[in-house]
């Protein structure tokens, strides 16, 4: 079939193999919410915010409607949450967060895909700031950003970018937030959850450190215990 259906093909593969990955981290993450306290997101603001943040990375309905109903049934399943740190290709800096059953695991693997790709584990969280950030489609950032000051909410920047906008505020106003950009009639996300932006980004300029830089993001997406990755890479 020749070598063009062999990339296709392993492209599906890392596609398929990402999108599974993605839908247990989900799956992972509501049903700890919905544990967490009563399993109805009307009622839960942790599992309102697993829900939101899950959904505007396109996790399907049914892979929440499952979580949550498997919180509901009282299985005796848990996980436990990890942070590591690194350094990666091309002066690269990754916070990596983990919710896994076997911490062992974890460990060794996030260990082994970025000393495969030439990084080595280290503190590097002083490089960051966690943040609330909202991405969705609009191109009325003055108004996003008066409507918000005006109701108290504590932000630290809203940025345009063609016909995307970015809000990042302080942690404990993602929720205020949230409340106030629905009532702006906002409803939809590229991105809404609380995590870590870069005190600055940076560019890898060499083609080798930058093909490493990208095949690691890769490996660790697929990772069953990995939960969110974080870098200062534009």
């Amino acid at each position: 079939m020749g070598r063009a259906h062999e990339v296709r093909a392993k492209a599906m593969a890392a596609t398929a193999a990402a999108r599974s990955a993605l839908f247990m981290r989900a799956s992972k993450e509501i049903y700890m919410a919905a544990k967490s306290g009563v399993p109805d997101p009307d009622s839960n603001l942790a599992l309102r915010s697993a829900i939101e943040k899950w959904k505007s990375q396109h996790v399907t309905k049914d892979v929440i409607d499952r979580a949550i109903q498997k919180a509901k049934g009282g299985t005796g399943e848990s996980y436990e949450e990890g942070r590591y740190e690194a350094f990666g290709p091309g002066g690269s800096y990754f916070i990596i967060d983990t919710l896994t059953d076997n911490t062992n695991r974890a460990l060794t693997e996030v260990r082994t895909s970025i000393t495969k790709k030439g990084g080595h584990m280290g503190s590097v969280i002083f490089n960051f700031m966690q943040k609330g950030q909202f991405i969705f489609a609009g191109t009325n950032r003055d108004e996003v950003e008066e409507t918000l000051i005006l109701s108290d909410v504590d932000v630290t920047e809203v940025n345009q970018d063609e016909d995307l906008i970015e809000v990042l505020v302080e942690p404990a106003a993602f929720s205020k937030a949230q409340e106030v950009l629905n009532g702006m009639g906002i409803k939809e996300f590229e991105t809404s959850e609380i995590t870590f932006v870069p005190n600055e980004y940076i560019e890898i300029s060499d083609p080798e450190d930058k093909r490493k830089f990208d095949e690691l993001c890769d490996m660790l997406d697929e990772l069953q215990d990995v939960q969110n990755v974080y870098h200062n890479v534009k």
